[in-house]
């Protein structure tokens, strides 16, 4: 069940190219993030994206690509856009 608009949806060239290499497509991540399915936060981010459902405040997720690979998609407070990309991109 949608929690809340995306907006546009933006990936970086480097977690594109991740998502390639591993034959996984974006569309199931931004899915799952919509759905509040934060994938591998931790426990105090998960209690920030349920404050900030109530709130209005930015919004991250982390999913697990690979054995070492994680990409993070962040939705912006305004929820004007959510931007899929590496930690190291941050």
């Amino acid at each position: 069940m949608k929690r809340f608009d995306l907006g546009q949806l933006l990936i970086t060239p480097a977690a594109q190219e991740v998502l390639i290499t591993h034959h996984i497509t974006p569309i199931p991540l931004f899915k799952r993030h919509q759905c509040g399915d934060w994938g591998e936060v931790c426990e105090e981010d998960a209690q920030a994206n349920h404050e900030a459902l109530r709130t209005g405040a930015r919004l991250m997720s982390v999913y697990r690509i690979h054995d070492t690979q994680n990409v993070w998609i962040i939705t912006e407070a305004d929820r004007s856009y959510s931007t899929l990309l590496l930690p190291s991109e941050y």
